[in-house]
């Protein structure tokens, strides 16, 4: 069995990028680790959600926990750094936020975990950090040079496909199936989201996995009330945007080269 390492800006977002691939991994047999960058201090709690004096930095590192046992992780890790907040905030510019931190310092602190754990598949995100957010740009950038630095064969770039997205949500529309009582979002995704369809090589096909995906995300109940929007859909539309999984893999390897990992789960999309 092989082993896939996913890297991630905050608490939540492998709920939200990657939890299908990451339980179809471990339903397989394959060994998944998580790493975060920060412990997401910036977030916006749930009103009343956190008790008297509790730190949201220590609720959120919980929920990476819980969500990781949902998911059957094998390993949490944090590399240390702290939330640099949304593109253009003041937070950005703080001295210790992962936006401000040397790319090839994170590098050797993330590749640390890579030596040990030799995975075959590094997930990060798309060189816009699928939005935007200069955390998770910085994942890109890290990540790339950590997987340079140890020599990972794989490095698959989680992105939202904005295309498909547009299509699904125009077809619902058309098909007047929208479920009554839920108002379908309009400009959604917005243009800065995501890739075009042209550039994603890959995806990985998780619908058998969005219950546990959806159950990752009630982890993090911090920053998802039941009211969240995506905890909100109805299983079918739910299934529908979130059971499959798109990536940017920008050097695949040669199919008598690839893992094994590699090529059972990560499907070429065209």
């Amino acid at each position: 069995m092989g082993t896939i390492v996913s890297f991630h800006a905050h608490p939540d977002d492998e709920s939200i990028a990657t939890a299908g691939t990451l339980a179809k991994a471990a339903k397989a047999g394959h060994r998944v680790v998580l790493v975060f960058a920060t412990r997401g201090e910036l977030g916006e709690p749930v009103p009343g959600v956190l008790a008297e004096g509790e730190q949201l930095s220590v609720r959120r590192s919980q929920e990476c926990l819980d969500s990781a046992k949902v998911l059957g992780a094998a390993r949490v890790e944090w590399l240390g750094y702290t939330d640099s907040g949304m593109m253009g905030e003041p937070s950005n510019d703080a001295g210790y936020c992962f936006w401000q931190a040397s790319v090839e310092h994170a590098a050797k602190r993330l590749a640390v975990i890579l030596d040990e754990e030799e995975p075959d598949v590094l997930t990060t995100y798309d060189d816009n950090g699928a939005y935007g957010h200069p955390d998770h740009i910085q994942v890109h950038r890290v990540g790339k040079r950590a997987a340079e630095l140890s020599a990972v064969p794989v490095v698959a770039q989680q992105t939202i496909n904005r295309d498909w997205m547009l299509r699904g949500m125009q077809g619902l529309k058309d098909s007047g199936e929208t479920p009554e009582g839920w108002d379908m979002p309009d400009n959604v995704p917005p243009p800065t989201f995501g890739k075009p369809e042209a550039e994603i090589t890959h995806r990985v096909e998780a619908v058998d996995f969005t219950d546990q995906k959806r159950a990752s995300m009630r982890c993090h109940a911090s920053q998802m009330g039941p009211d969240h929007f995506m905890l909100a859909m109805p299983d079918p539309i739910f299934a529908l945007g979130f059971g499959t999984e798109f990536y940017v893999v920008s050097d695949p390897p040669s199919p008598a080269a690839a893992p094994e990992l590699f090529t059972d789960l990560f499907l070429p999309l065209r």
